[in-house]
């Protein structure tokens, strides 16, 4: 049987498509630096070998999956093709994989992660389902009729895919070390759209996906009744919301969603769009949409000794205003603390205005200094180019995680794509030792 030897398998990606192989039963190890991620964890679980980079790893015999964030001229791929070995990219081997499946792929500048969990959930709830999901989640299942896979844009590596469906949540401008300009993004996501198979399932309330064009029908859903599939009458509460479905403009049915904020609606009206295409009963979407509290890193809440602290990958500023209007949503009553850091210096520089914009939002802001990234180390700005713009804003460090507590018993939201969980951790661990003293 062939090993699949992953480099980089702690990428989020990465560690998801190796969950997937090994539950299917084939041989599986990887790579990585020592450095913790919590995309290991599944791994770990499955007691999948996770051992440090080395050109040595590398043996005859052997297909080395090579994830997209390492250059050829890393050590394992050289060694690998030294000896002859098979060297494949994530993105191509994924391309290739879903060809066994009724695959659908979940693409959008915001949103993807989200959207391919509820999906994944909704679905395994009908019929045998296999995912990919961004956050590190991985399931191989036997005899599975589905392949759910999140479609990343960056580099335009969602090119190597040729999905029966595609759902697009919306096209902003991100990435900025690679996309040009939204022109350069659109014209991506167009490209996209051209490969897909069956039907492309869009979110019609953004102006840039009524551009899209396709060789398949396009089925638009979104808050705007104009929409194929629209959302009525919606009540939320702390607890999520509901709301009615209108397929062109009959009724459809009422939904229930565990989920805060506008985002969540939307992307519970993309699933249910595709499941309605796909002609899965009504009654298995309402009970597993009724079900699903997330993935890990979207929201993700903690009561720590009287705090309420959420961890957020949010990192653009779109997602950053979708977080605090979630964060309002579930907690009416509190204060928001905003503890952001910003992922790139790139995407930092590109967006300053946007990101003092949509911060302004929280009752307080402190910044962590700027992650640069596996792809950038340093850039022309830092932090306090962010603190400036943003009035009361303040600079935060590790060691006086203490000044947060000020705000008492509010909302604490840690946001970003770097590794602000650490700020998280020291802020949990500080009130802990703050209750106990």
């Amino acid at each position: 049987m062939t090993l699949y030897h992953f480099t980089g398998i702690k990428g989020s990606g990465m560690s998801s498509l190796a969950q997937i192989l090994h539950d299917s039963s084939y041989a599986v190890q990887g790579s990585d630096v020592e450095k913790y991620f919590f995309t290991e964890d599944p791994l770990h679980d499955r007691k999948i070998t996770i051992l440090p980079f080395d050109e040595n790893n590398i043996k005859p015999g052997m297909t080395v999956i090579a994830g997209n964030a390492f250059p050829d001229s890393h050590p394992e791929i050289v060694k690998a093709h030294e000896l002859g070995v098979e060297v494949i990219r994530y993105h191509e081997f994924l391309g290739n994989y879903m060809e066994k499946f009724i695959s659908v792929g979940i693409t959008g500048s915001h949103g993807k992660t989200s959207t391919t969990g509820l999906l994944a959930h909704v679905l395994s709830g009908n019929a045998p389902t296999s995912y990919l999901i961004g956050d590190g989640t991985g399931k191989g299942v036997e005899d599975s009729e589905y392949f759910v896979f999140e479609a990343c844009e960056y580099k335009r590596h969602f090119l190597a895919y040729e999905p029966d469906y595609a759902i697009m949540t919306n096209i902003d401008f991100d990435h900025p070390d690679y996309f040009k300009d939204l022109d350069d993004v659109m014209e991506a996501f167009g490209q996209m759209a051209l490969r897909v198979k069956k039907a492309i399932i869009a979110c019609g309330d953004d102006i840039h996906l009524q551009q899209i064009k396709a060789n398949v029908p396009v089925v638009y859903y979104g808050f705007d009744e104009v929409n194929d599939f629209s959302a009525k009458n919606i009540v939320k509460s702390e607890k999520g919301a509901s709301f009615d479905v209108y397929v062109r403009n009959e009724f459809f049915h009422t939904f229930t969603i565990a989920l805060a904020g506008d985002h969540g609606i939307l992307n519970s009206l993309g699933v249910i769009a595709l499941c309605h295409y796909e002609g899965i009963p009504v009654e298995g979407i309402e009970a597993r949409l009724a079900t699903f509290n997330g993935v890990k890193r979207r929201f993700t809440v903690t009561e720590s000794y009287g705090r309420t602290i959420v961890d957020d990958y949010a990192h653009h500023p779109t997602e950053i205003k979708a977080t605090l209007q979630s964060a309002r949503q579930k907690y009416p009553n509190k204060e928001i603390i905003a503890i952001f850091q910003p992922h790139t210096f790139t995407r930092t520089a590109a967006l300053l205005e946007q990101f003092a914009d949509s911060l302004s939002g929280a009752d307080h802001v402190y910044l962590c200094d700027i992650f640069g990234s596996a792809r950038e180390k340093s850039g022309n700005l830092s932090i306090d180019d962010l603190v400036g713009k943003i009035p009361g804003a303040k600079h935060l460090e590790l060691d006086n995680i203490d000044v947060l507590d000020a705000h008492g018993n509010a909302v604490y939201l840690f946001m970003g794509a770097g590794d602000i969980q650490k700020y998280l951790n020291v802020f949990a661990e500080h009130t802990k030792k703050e209750e106990t003293a």
